[in-house]
């Protein structure tokens, strides 16, 4: 259903932005099919490109919960786009690292995802598209920041 069947939510944030986030996570996920990965592999794959990280600590960086990022980490393994190496710093650890082939993939998933970004921002003008990517930039690195604490965790929703 189109956003304007919900009159009443058009100026719910919650709601805006979780059907935002939704919609496009469905589109990235049709469209990375082909890639052998979903959206959540694309993040840890970039996440795991941008330097030496552990596993918690690209579970703490894409904001992934550490169960998740195990099965997210051994799909990437399976397919040959990851592998956990002993870490240089510390023998203990083990840091991800991303493979060729994760490079390769990493390329052609980013070039996908550019082109959808590129679609749904275009019914923005340049003017309104810079506003908005550095307005949600500063919700998500100031109050948007870190989850609240509740009794009850919220789960986030599960692909139908």
């Amino acid at each position: 259903m189109a956003a304007e069947s919900f009159p009443a939510f058009s100026h719910n944030l919650c709601w805006l932005l979780t059907r935002a986030a939704w919609t496009l996570t469905t589109e990235l996920t049709a469209a990375l099919e082909g890639l052998g990965f979903a959206p959540r592999g694309h993040q840890v794959l970039t996440a795991a490109a941008s330097g030496s990280h552990s596993q918690s600590e690209l579970a703490a960086m894409t904001g992934i919960d550490k169960t998740t990022m195990v099965v997210t980490l051994d799909g990437l393994g399976a397919a040959g786009l990851a592998e956990r190496r002993p870490s240089p710093a510390d023998r203990r650890a083990r840091v991800i690292v991303v493979t060729d082939a994760g490079h390769e993939k990493l390329r052609e998933a980013d070039a996908i995802i550019h082109r959808i970004h590129e679609d749904v921002l275009g019914v923005l003008s340049e003017r309104d598209r810079a506003t908005f990517l550095d307005s949600l930039t500063q919700l998500v690195r100031g109050p948007l920041a870190e989850p609240f604490a509740t009794a009850r965790p919220v789960r986030r929703r599960a692909p139908k």
